[in-house]
């Protein structure tokens, strides 16, 4: 990867770490065996084909729910970057475990 590139995907993991509730859960994988709600409604993207029901929460981008629909590692990232934004503490915590893991595995199959 070249240094530039290295440079903003670091920078985007630092954005989504630490900035991401200030710029705008996450009941969906990688997240649902983390969070064990038991009887509280999970949070949801409001969207009519949706199959989950429970409390309404703003994508970052209206058309999100499709896109992530179409594409599962896109989905999974938007539902980390959703438990960045409004999670509870260990919510918050697994997913800057898991971006930063996911990053770190981006470089290193990157690296030549």
């Amino acid at each position: 990867m070249a240094r530039s590139s290295r440079t903003a995907q670091t920078a985007l993991e630092e954005f989504l770490v630490h900035g991401l509730k200030y710029a705008l859960p996450y009941a969906a994988e990688p997240l649902r065996d983390v969070i064990g709600q038991g009887n509280e409604p999970i949070p949801v993207w409001p969207y009519p084909e949706g199959k989950d029901r429970g409390v309404a929460f703003e994508p970052l981008y209206r058309t999100a729910p499709g896109a992530a629909l179409r594409d599962h590692a896109f989905y999974e990232y938007l539902a980390l970057a959703d438990a960045l934004r409004d999670g509870r503490a260990r919510e918050r915590k697994y997913a800057e475990q898991e971006l930063h893991r996911r990053f770190q595995r981006a470089n290193a199959r990157s690296e030549p």
